[in-house]
């Protein structure tokens, strides 16, 4: 039983964040004009990482006995997005509002890796625990 539910919860995991990443801030910059969606998106941030530290941090918890690689994957995912969401997101921010096109850029780039990182670790739990 705890396999399933930590299948499920790294699921909802891996689905909530390929929606996020590729469905909801790629429908937000073509539906708003950006100065809109921007800042609209930079409000919806918070939460995200939120729901993957919370995610990954159940489904760690659940995979403890089962499978350690996994748990370890998960946990690693939410130390990663807790310091994505504390010091990354404030960085990219504050080079948006300064102008830093740059910076943002490699900052930017660094969060989408980081992010990319996280879907392919939940894949891999998924795979692993199936």
């Amino acid at each position: 039983m705890l396999t399933q539910v930590a299948i499920l919860l790294s699921a909802l995991l891996f689905g909530g964040m390929v929606l996020y990443s590729f469905g909801f801030a790629s429908f937000l910059f073509s539906a708003l004009p950006a100065e809109v969606a921007g800042p609209l998106l930079r409000r919806a941030f918070p939460h995200f990482y939120i729901f993957v530290i919370l995610c990954a941090l159940g489904a760690a918890a659940l995979t403890v006995g089962l499978d350690t690689t996994s748990s370890l994957i998960l946990g690693l995912i939410a130390v990663t997005a807790l310091l994505a969401r504390q010091l990354l997101m404030p960085a990219i921010n504050a080079a948006t509002d300064t102008g830093n096109r740059a910076r943002f850029s490699i900052l930017h780039t660094g969060s989408v890796l980081v992010t990319l990182a996280h879907i392919a670790g939940s894949a891999a739990v998924i795979v692993r625990l199936s």
